[in-house]
């Protein structure tokens, strides 16, 4: 596809309040980590999933709802049309980006077979309701229509806010969505069925439609939803508690994310739209202490979510198995969605930190450098080299230690397409004060690194002008130029990540600071001359510490007691196999974190010892009366490589956390 820049955009998540992300054109990538990736995704995935619906009928099931040809078999799982919807968000954003014609062409395409299907009051699925098919909302617990509405209303929202409200509410896509709302709303509404979807989803898209549009009744209908949830309404499915579907317990009463984990976090991205939109603090406060809890005992140190295959869930507070982890790359996508929510309503750094890590970890590590397969689960240990994925054809499993071009079950590839088009959005946002005048302030904050040129229409039609130039995370200096700003005063704030002790900002005037973790505004940072007006020239510079270090778990976490894992930066390392001496396992190394490990390339070299492994027993398990000791095997300098590089050089064994040397644990 031919990349140009388009003029800036609105952002995927605009709640009222003070602040806003950017917008998808406010932000011109110059390559580096996130550009190229996005590169790739224009260039190769959008079609790549295309391709896969064609292919597998998905996209066909909508013309044979319009040409009354239902009935018999219908190829795809019963929420396939939603991943039509998120390549159609994927599109929606990516024309928004770059003013591309050939994606705008692909969704008029798609949408104009997708509208073709929607019934003349609004509906709209392919799966239930029409001639040989079950009952609409005849199964609310797994039929996943309104789940498959949500997605739907997403791309209508990224379609308004890339081509303008006053275009969008013109435009095709945008008023199927507005039709499918007004349906859910008859449907659904105070006086309508009083039932969920098994699935949340419906409820952040109704919040955001309603927003895009300015439309009340959609916020009401979303908090509906919410409100709704965690009394056992839904039929129960074999084998799963009511916790799967987040019925168990209603929003504003749990202390944590529970059961499916995408269900979960999509959920709670909804919950906060409804409760920013409608002020409702307590439903606020409500989710931001299930982040937190979530995170402290919960989550992976990748940042990825979900402990357990069998439901794709969360699992216990600290139960957090790195070989079975599941860590769904759709979840990794979820918990931005939450964060980024989470950071505009607090402003709080907590939130943009987790986001990074997710970013880099999960949703960077699932597609392939080819942009034409991907990751499913992202477990943060393989014990077998992954060899049952069918390179040209559907996939079954979603674990796996290769990567598949698609899957029975293929969210995971749209949802990291309508990420990496939309990525701009999450890398900064823009705080005017309420009701400000030509002398208010305005506060730029810088939440991602990434290079490139910022260009932000403010409020009043105003510009601020920024130029970041950064290797980052390859190297941790990140340099900001003041290219444009407006009469009222500018502040610039920049994101200084947990882990970077000692980091230095350097001001316009040449004087350095240490700043510690958090947002730096005070002192240099505040990027200002007498009278508080940015000028042009203005040059901040921000050094953050990317060197290799060892990160030790929490002792609570019983699955990897007694090992290490090494991070340099954003990233989290991995040892892989194919980096081994022939003839190692990975079974055989023992870090020696006595050795600090040194950066090399991207990743990091760290001094280890091979233990020979016991001999096979005679018919008795595998255990021993005494520990084997470490003391005299042979030791040697081993590489680390990020872990969203893992499996890049073929099938191999892998482990984020490494045992640590025994004789180094008893000194």
């Amino acid at each position: 596809m031919t990349h140009h820049h388009s003029t800036p955009t609105a952002s995927p998540v605009a709640p009222r309040g003070p602040r806003r992300g950017l917008g998808v054109g406010e932000l011109r990538l110059d390559g580096g980590f996130w550009g190229a990736l996005q590169a790739t995704n224009a260039d190769a995935t959008l079609r790549h999933c295309l391709d896969w619906m064609e292919q597998l009928g998905w996209l066909a099931n909508f013309d044979r709802v319009a040409d009354g040809a239902t009935g018999g078999h219908r190829p795809g799982w019963q929420f396939s049309d939603s991943e039509v919807y998120k390549l159609l968000e994927a599109l929606a954003w990516e024309h928004g980006r770059t003013g591309d014609a050939e994606a705008d062409a692909l969704l008029r395409k798609v949408v104009d077979r997708v509208a073709a299907a929607q019934d003349e009051d609004g509906y709209l699925n392919t799966c239930f309701g029409h001639a040989g098919q079950a009952a609409r909302y005849s199964d609310l617990s797994t039929g996943h229509e309104l789940y498959c509405t949500g997605h739907l209303l997403q791309a209508a929202v990224a379609r308004v806010r890339t081509v303008g409200r006053t275009a969008g509410e013109d435009d095709t896509l945008v008023d199927v969505a507005r039709r499918a709302a007004d349906h859910v709303c008859r449907e659904f509404g105070a006086d309508g069925r009083d039932g969920i979807c098994g699935h949340p989803e419906i409820e952040v898209g109704l919040a955001e439609l309603g927003r895009a549009l300015g439309e009340p009744r959609y916020t009401e209908q979303a908090r509906l939803f919410v409100e709704r949830r965690g009394h056992g309404t839904l039929a129960p499915i074999a084998l799963l508690s009511p916790a799967y579907f987040q019925d168990d317990v209603p929003v504003r009463d749990a202390d944590v994310w529970r059961g499916h984990a995408v269900r979960a976090l999509y959920l709670a991205a909804g919950a906060v739209d409804v409760a920013v939109d409608t002020g409702d603090d307590g439903l606020r406060a409500a989710v931001e202490r299930q982040w937190t809890r979530s995170v402290e005992r919960r989550t992976y140190l990748t940042g990825g979510m979900g402990s357990r295959h069998q439901d794709e869930g969360f699992g216990d507070d600290w139960e957090l198995p790195p070989d079975r982890a599941y860590c769904e790359t759709c979840a990794g996508v979820a918990s931005v969605m939450v964060s980024w929510r989470l950071l505009l309503a607090t402003g709080e750094v907590r939130y943009a930190d987790l986001i990074e890590r997710t970013l880099y970890n999960v949703v960077a590590t699932s597609p392939r450098a080819d942009g034409r397969a991907f990751f499913y689960a992202n477990p943060l240990q393989q014990r077998e080299p992954g060899a049952d994925v069918r390179p040209d054809a559907v996939n079954p499993r979603a674990e796996g230690g290769v990567r598949a071009p698609w899957f029975d079950v293929s969210c995971c590839p749209t949802n990291v397409a309508r990420t990496l088009a939309s990525w701009q959005a999450y890398a900064a946002f823009v705080d005017e004060a309420p009701g400000a005048s030509s002398d208010g302030v305005v506060v730029v904050t810088l939440a991602q690194y990434a290079a490139g040129d910022l260009r932000i229409v403010l409020d009043d039609g105003d510009e601020v002008a920024l130029r970041v130039t950064t290797q980052y995370p390859h190297d941790g200096r990140v340099r900001v130029e003041v290219i444009g700003v407006p009469e009222r005063p500018v502040r610039l704030r920049l994101r200084v990540p947990h882990w970077a002790d000692g980091a230095t900002l350097t001001g316009p005037d040449g004087s350095t600071t240490t700043v510690g973790p958090g947002w730096a505004d005070a002192g240099t940072a505040q990027v200002s001359l007498p009278g508080h007006t940015v000028a042009v020239g203005d040059v901040v510079t921000l050094d953050l510490p990317v060197g290799p270090r060892l990160t030790w778990p929490d002792p609570r976490v019983d699955a990897v007691r007694g090992t290490v894992a090494v991070e340099r930066g954003p990233l989290v390392l991995a040892l892989e196999s194919v980096d081994l001496p022939e003839g190692v396992l990975l079974e055989q190394v023992r870090l020696d974190p006595a050795v600090a490990p040194r950066a090399q390339g991207d990743g990091a070299v760290v001094r280890a010892v091979m233990v020979p492994l016991p001999g096979a027993g005679a018919g008795t398990p595998p255990f021993a009366a005494a520990p084997m000791s470490d003391t005299g095997a042979a030791a040697r300098d081993l590489t680390l490589v990020p872990y969203h590089r893992w499996a890049e050089r073929g099938p191999s064994t892998m482990r984020v956390f490494v045992p640590t040397a025994r004789h180094e644990e008893s000194r």
